[in-house]
């Protein structure tokens, strides 16, 4: 009876005292559990607060990128679409360019490029047709009489740049220099100082009043006038423009009013210059635009010296401006020769001109130390080589103040 009853009760002390083990053991394993976790709690806590942040600050960045990227997203738009219309033009530009220079690059010499503006479906397009340039006509070099004769291949000690010169002390009448000035030359408007010689020596009333007729009109070389026709001007006033601007109407004006018009005038010049000894001169009108006006250096010379005793003529050619009013508007004449306005020239009387026949042509008188020296210039090249030629000439007797051509200066034929 105590055995059966003993083993049951050992039994259930034995299983009291285990269940009172694990009621202790599990609280407190528990408590480690508890106390574990909360350690390694604390410990990642800031692990996970960075963490944390990391991803607020991604996400707050991520934010920002789309509202910037959202707030840019219509100017990048209104860029690209400018952007592309200005690519557009530049296409049709280089377009348009490429076609211009293609077409340039094809031309030929005779050929240019024309710009037009065109309507093509009611908008306006610029076009460049290829049309021939227009003939330009080959005008050979007009040679003068001078240079037909080979005036030109004559050298001289100065190196002038007329064909014919000859200088002169009109007082003793001695050449003191000269190149071809016994070649007889055309003359063009020098003929008008022998025009005005017969004019005054004819001793015409100075204020009968002129007229200016299609008579006067020049029909050999189509040169201009100021003076239309209907002008009218007296005698004195044609003949001062006439010798001053080498005005060609005013010149065949006189030379019309003359008693049995102008074949008797020019007989008359022509019979003057046989009386002045001009045995190479010849004239065929008053104004010197035919060619076949003809003299030589040495004549011309003679008429200078003539000319020059007459007071009206010096006055005339050497006036430096001249007002006319013919019908009543007034006309301002200058001199044809710039040198009446240099300070530095003692001009007495003077006279230019041209022809492409005759080339540049000049005749003076002048003061130069104390002598009266007649100069003569024909057929020079250039607007103003002849003005530098009497430059050159004023230069070389200031300098050395020859006597005479045969002991000063030889003139060099090539």
């Amino acid at each position: 009876m105590y055995t059966d009853f003993g083993e049951p009760l050992m039994l259930k002390s034995a299983l009291g005292m285990f269940f009172s083990l694990m009621i202790a053991f599990v609280p407190a394993a528990h408590a480690k559990d508890a106390k574990t976790t909360s350690s390694k709690k604390t410990t990642a806590s800031p692990t996970a607060k960075k963490s944390t942040a990391a991803t607020t600050k991604t996400a707050s960045s991520s934010k920002t990128s789309s509202k910037t990227a959202a707030s840019s997203k219509k100017p990048v738009a209104s860029k690209t679409a400018s952007s592309k219309a200005s690519k557009s033009n530049a296409q049709k530009t280089a377009a348009s360019g490429k076609s211009k220079s293609s077409q340039t690059a094809s031309l030929n010499s005779k050929e240019k490029l024309v710009k037009k503006s065109v309507v093509v479906n009611g908008k306006k397009q610029t076009v460049y047709d290829r049309v021939a340039k227009p003939a330009v006509p080959i005008v050979p070099p007009v040679m003068t009489a001078g240079d037909l004769a080979g005036l030109n291949l004559t050298r001289d000690p100065l190196a002038l740049a007329s064909n014919v010169a000859l200088v002169m002390d009109q007082s003793s009448s001695d050449v003191l220099f000269e190149k071809n000035a016994n070649v007889t030359l055309p003359i063009a408007s020098i003929t008008k100082l022998m025009t005005a010689l017969v004019v005054v020596e004819s001793r015409q009333d100075m204020h009968e009043m002129l007229e200016v007729t299609s008579e006067d009109i020049d029909r050999e070389k189509n040169s201009s006038s100021r003076l239309r026709v209907g002008s009218r001007l007296s005698r004195a006033n044609m003949l001062h423009i006439a010798l001053m601007s080498s005005e060609n109407r005013a010149a065949s004006a006189l030379g019309r009013h003359y008693p049995g018009g102008i074949k008797a005038f020019v007989a008359a010049m022509n019979a003057k210059a046989k009386e002045l000894g001009m045995s190479g001169t010849h004239y065929v009108d008053s104004t010197g635009l035919s060619s076949s006006n003809v003299a030589t250096a040495r004549d011309l010379a003679k008429l200078v010296a003539a000319a020059s005793h007459h007071p009206v003529l010096c006055q005339y050619s050497t006036d430096t401006k001249y007002v006319v009013e013919p019908g009543g508007h007034s006309l301002q004449y200058a001199n044809s020769n710039r040198l009446v306005n240099n300070p530095d020239w003692e001009i007495g009387l003077q006279k230019t001109g041209y022809i492409s026949e005759a080339g540049r042509c000049l005749v003076m008188q002048a003061s130069i130390n104390g002598r009266q020296i007649v100069m003569i210039f024909l057929d020079s090249k250039g607007k103003y080589s002849r003005l530098g030629d009497a430059q050159r000439i004023r230069k070389w007797l200031e300098e050395t103040q020859p006597q005479n051509a045969s002991r000063k200066v030889r003139t060099i034929e090539s």
